[in-house]
């Protein structure tokens, strides 16, 4: 697909007295991870199920190509998407569960081998679903996702049941497919993982959109001035000496000293000039929990 841009443009959805996605806008970059971000209830898992054309939106449009996902002419080879934890015949091996889909989108066989080693189930493929994990029904979700070879893949909270080696794994998948200019939305609470993963973030809360863009930046427009850590066995001594460069000082519960209004050197160079030993000195600056609870508190979902 020579263009796998995801565009979100004025999707509504009103479910009797619950608007739960309201007039949303926003775009999917080809070639980037974005992370699709949100309270429980935000709207996250309708906007999803509205672009795949699972439920029909009130309003507004969802396109993956220019196209509603309804309209592509061979989908299983254009978009790659998984909404909930695979499911499969408890009685099948993980092997045969792909062979079945390879045999009806007409792959051959020997896909359903390639995805599975892609995956990290190889040593699994022969053993029945109902002996899977949590961790490996996602690992097998994920490789019936990726048997068309598609150029956009869409996962609602892929690393559900992984354990740390295993959301290790799926980073570096993800970052890879993405770095082979393929498109990548990835629903998650997994903040600390977003921030490790995701280009771009779209955060939207009670169905609307708060702020999309790169998570550099996103994180960078965070309004909290950087604070400082610092640990003396002299804080009076030096919270007076930094009162006289104008520093804020606010004791922490932890026995340390958290300043604000001046930069770390010249903290140090206070702390110098007084007399004073620091045992910690340590710049502190938002990070995308930061960022997600500052822009998303207050905002409850729409009744």
């Amino acid at each position: 697909m020579p263009d796998g841009q995801i565009v979100i443009s004025g999707l509504t959805k009103q479910y009797k007295q619950v608007r739960a996605v309201d007039d949303l806008s926003f775009t999917v970059e080809s070639g980037r991870v974005t992370g699709f971000l949100g309270p429980n209830g935000a709207g996250k898992t309708t906007t999803l199920r509205m672009l795949l054309n699972l439920v029909t939106p009130t309003a507004g449009t969802a396109t993956i190509g220019g196209h509603r996902y309804a309209d592509l002419t061979d989908p299983i080879r254009t978009v790659g998407a998984i909404l909930e934890a695979s499911a499969a015949h408890s009685g099948r091996t993980g092997r045969n569960h792909l062979r079945v889909i390879c045999e009806v989108n007409g792959f051959p066989a020997s896909r359903a081998d390639e995805v599975l080693d892609l995956v990290g189930l190889t040593p699994a493929a022969k053993r029945k679903f109902k002996g899977y994990s949590l961790g490996m029904r996602q690992r097998l979700g994920i490789a019936a996702a990726l048997l068309g070879d598609p150029g956009v893949l869409i996962l609602d909270e892929p690393a559900n049941g992984l354990d740390p080696e295993g959301i290790r794994w799926m980073r570096e998948l993800l970052r890879g497919l993405a770095g082979q200019g393929r498109t990548i939305l990835v629903s998650s609470h997994l903040l600390s993982e977003m921030e490790q993963l995701a280009d771009d973030v779209v955060i939207i809360a009670a169905g609307r959109l708060i702020r999309q863009g790169p998570l550099d930046e996103v994180i960078g427009a965070m309004s909290t001035d950087a604070q400082v850590r610092v640990r003396t066995p002299e804080p009076e001594k030096l919270t007076a000496a930094l009162a006289e460069i104008g520093a804020t000082v606010t004791p922490r519960g932890d026995g340390g000293l958290l300043v604000t209004g001046a930069e770390a050197a010249a903290i140090g160079d206070a702390a110098h000039a007084a007399g004073v030993p620091l045992h910690e000195l340590a710049t502190q600056r938002p990070d995308l929990e930061d960022v997600f609870l500052e822009l998303t508190q207050g905002k409850a979902a729409i009744r």
